[in-house]
């Protein structure tokens, strides 16, 4: 289904989750990369730990309830995933505490990301058949656009430009504009210097440029 008639909230968590994906990824295998300067690394952990967190707290603690209001046969299930993650805020306690002060910081560190990249990519795979009907079957517009804006005025300052960045990898044009348009006003001017920002950030962390 293309994202002209797919629901908004299905088209924003994809691309969230997507940016998950690859921002986990990102970080367990540049942590070993010795082209990439300490202070680009700890950036890149930062941002995962505080919005992984800050993303799966939206879910327990207004998400799931929205659905399973309406929808009580689903809320054992959303209780299960709960539990994992759970068990993520352990491994990312594990991956904030990480040290990142000299080289030989990066194998702990690349330990650690691989954890959390683990545990993400696998919680994704049991959320995303819940969780996609759901929002096409249980939330409505309105409901999902108060979601969503409560989410964006939440949502952590710690490397907020990587967003624009990892949303640009992992989706269409079309569909990265649909995921920004609940920015506010004031923020909407910043998103070309976030972007720019952002792609030089991520182009030294895979790799593709030193810095």
């Amino acid at each position: 289904m293309s994202s002209n008639s797919e629901a908004v909230a299905v088209v924003e968590t994809r691309l969230i989750h997507e940016s998950h994906r690859r921002a986990t990824t990102l970080l367990s295998e540049a942590a070993t990369r010795t082209s990439v300067a300490l202070p680009a690394l700890a950036e890149l952990r930062d941002f995962l730990v505080a919005h992984l967190r800050h993303h799966h707290e939206t879910e327990d603690h207004k998400l799931w309830p929205m659905i399973a209001s309406v929808a009580p046969d689903v809320a054992g299930r959303f209780a299960e995933l709960s539990e994992e993650h759970d068990e993520l805020d352990a491994a990312l306690d594990a991956l904030g505490a990480a040290p990142i002060h000299a080289d030989g910081d990066r194998d702990g560190l690349a330990r650690a990301a691989e954890v959390v990249r683990s545990l993400v990519h696998r919680h994704l795979e049991h959320e995303e058949p819940l969780l996609f009907p759901a929002l096409r079957e249980h939330v409505s517009p309105g409901e999902w656009t108060a979601f969503s804006r409560e989410v964006v005025a939440t949502s952590p300052m710690e490397g907020a430009h990587l967003i624009v960045g990892f949303l640009d990898q992992s989706g269409t044009p079309e569909e990265v504009a649909i995921a920004l348009a609940g920015l506010p006003e004031p923020a909407q001017r910043f998103v070309p210097a976030m972007r720019e920002q952002a792609h030089a950030a991520l182009a030294v962390l895979s790799g593709t440029k030193e810095g």
